[in-house]
């Protein structure tokens, strides 16, 4: 939106949005039809995008549907048995999700990231000896790399848990325990945090 009164649909992402969205640095211009041109380009990427013989060049709009893509891939949580996988291999909510206890609530390892499982793949048999594969059939916040990329907070007085991302500034995760209330929202400048290993 432009003008916070009309909306309008992004378009769907590719991954070639994605992958030209990765190039770019810097924070968004707020205008959707703005072009960016590529600065810095390595010579792979460089030969496939000067193929058509026109110089490269990437919209706001693409830019954002990309953004919020690697967002949602990088740093989209749920808890733990808020979805279950079927026998066949579907993944449904779960409708007896009832919230996780405060104790569980406040460790990592009862979060995990909502897209495909990749470490997860790469587990020993006898590491998943002790997963359950209805619930434990995504990737935990406790692995994620670098250590300590995310921060768990007590809020209300002990009553919500607030998890954030010190990778995306501006993601924080909500979940108010024993109860079926989660979610999270991203308020930042859509710059990933690359200083990240030299802080923690």
């Amino acid at each position: 939106s432009l003008n916070c009164v009309e909306w309008g649909l992004l378009p769907p992402v590719t991954e070639e949005m994605v992958m030209q969205a990765k190039q770019l640095k810097g924070r968004f211009q707020g205008d959707p039809s703005f072009e960016y041109e590529y600065t810095e380009i390595n010579a792979e990427d460089a030969e496939r995008f000067f193929e058509d013989g026109k110089e490269p060049v990437i919209k706001e709009e693409a830019r954002l549907v990309a953004t919020i893509e690697q967002i949602d891939r990088a740093v989209g949580i749920i808890p733990r048995g808020a979805f279950v996988k079927t026998p066949l291999g579907s993944v449904r909510e779960n409708r007896n999700f009832e919230g996780l206890s405060l104790t569980e609530a406040k460790k990592l390892s009862s979060y995990f990231h909502f897209t495909e499982s990749v470490n997860l793949k790469n587990k020993t048999l006898l590491e998943k000896a002790d997963l359950d594969p209805s619930t434990d059939f995504l990737d935990s916040l406790e692995h994620d790399i670098p250590q300590g990329s995310w921060t768990v907070q007590l809020e209300k007085g002990g009553t919500v848990v607030v998890l954030r991302s010190l990778l995306w500034l501006g993601l924080t995760f909500y979940h108010v325990p024993m109860t079926k209330q989660y979610g999270y929202v991203y308020f930042g400048t859509g710059e990933k945090n690359l200083d990240l290993p030299f802080m923690l």
